[in-house]
């Protein structure tokens, strides 16, 4: 399926989902909102927190599980995608960028994998 903006993603390390943020800059439409691509994983503009991290990794996870004596802290998430979701649609391509579709999965610097639980769209199937 194509995902859209408005679709619901999940990290691993997260505690709630959080909706996908998709700016209309390819004036490509999905089901009504703008269709996402494999670029639409910019922390804070199209990808927001899921509530709290428990990702040890995380250093801030870290530092409030020391100051517990070792019980493990969640703290704040704030997501950090370095890289592009991967693997996108091999065949469909919005603004010479590959399509995102329900299958790709995009990771956070702390070890967190995010996938898409909801394409946000259920008309608009990539080949």
């Amino acid at each position: 399926m194509q995902v859209c903006a408005g679709a619901l993603l999940q990290c691993s390390f997260g505690v709630a989902p959080s909706p996908l943020l998709v700016l209309p800059q390819n004036r490509v439409m999905c089901d009504g909102p703008p269709a996402a691509t494999i670029q639409d994983g910019q922390p804070m503009v199209n990808v927001v927190p899921f509530g709290m991290c428990t990702s040890p990794a995380n250093p801030a996870v870290a530092a409030a599980t020391a100051a517990a004596l070792g019980v493990p802290t969640p703290v704040p998430c704030v997501p950090v995608t370095p890289s592009l979701w991967v693997p996108g649609s091999p065949t469909v391509a919005i603004g010479n960028m590959a399509a995102l579709d329900n299958n790709s999965k995009l990771m956070c610097q702390w070890g967190g994998v995010i996938q898409v639980v909801s394409p946000g769209g259920f008309t608009v199937m990539i080949p």
